[in-house]
């Protein structure tokens, strides 16, 4: 009975990914006010009825392909983190480092979704695609810890980067003249940080063997 029900599973990604991907192209080619659902779903060889079980407005769709491509890179990180560095360090810099312009992130998808408050609506609500791959990540690094816990971590985790990003967005009043969505030092890396550090204790403890 798992067979056809991880085939299923594998389906339905494949499609998501397709679809947002999809959205994210044609939104920088295009702008993202000048992309259709219809267009999407063509582009990722689906109906706009199979579209819209998967996401509700084109909005979503754009934000799901950097939010993804965005956790996949968390994931990596803590993954690869040296052994002798500790739990809650790997994750809280892995996560900030998510917030900080090092050259080798989306940047030009980022200004689109700082210039529409359509797309940062939804890129808030996407931050907590993070909680998947990071308790994947961390199980990974720390097979002690069970998965339960591991989830639990990363929920906090991915709440606690929501809350700090909505913060923000909230106090920044002017969101288009800014330079980027993403600086290379200030408040937002900052306030990320702030949000995350006293989830250390938690990631550390859960790492003890």
């Amino acid at each position: 009975m798992t067979g056809p029900s991880t085939l299923r599973e594998r389906k339905k990604r494949a499609t998501r990914e397709a679809l947002q991907s999809a959205a994210l192209r044609l939104a920088l080619e295009r702008g993202p006010d000048n992309v259709r659902v219809e267009e999407i779903a063509q582009a990722a060889g689906v109906s706009p009825r199979t579209y819209n079980n998967y996401f509700q407005s084109r909005e979503q769709a754009i934000v799901a392909g950097v939010a993804a491509v965005r956790a996949a890179g968390i994931a990596a990180a803590v993954v690869a983190r040296p052994a002798e560095v500790s739990l809650g360090d790997t994750v809280v810099d892995a996560v900030v480092a998510l917030y900080t312009d090092s050259g080798d992130h989306p940047r030009d998808a980022l200004l689109m979704i700082a210039a529409s408050s359509a797309l940062r609506a939804c890129y808030v609500d996407a931050v907590t695609t993070i909680e998947e791959p990071l308790a994947e990540a961390i199980t990974a690094r720390c097979p002690g810890i069970a998965r339960l816990t591991a989830q639990v971590l990363a929920a906090g985790v991915g709440a606690a980067a929501k809350v700090a990003l909505r913060q923000w967005l909230h106090a920044t009043s002017e969101m288009p003249s800014m330079v980027g969505f993403v600086v290379p030092s200030g408040s937002l890396p900052d306030l990320v940080r702030a949000a995350l550090t006293p989830l250390a204790p938690a990631l550390d403890a859960a790492a003890k063997p």
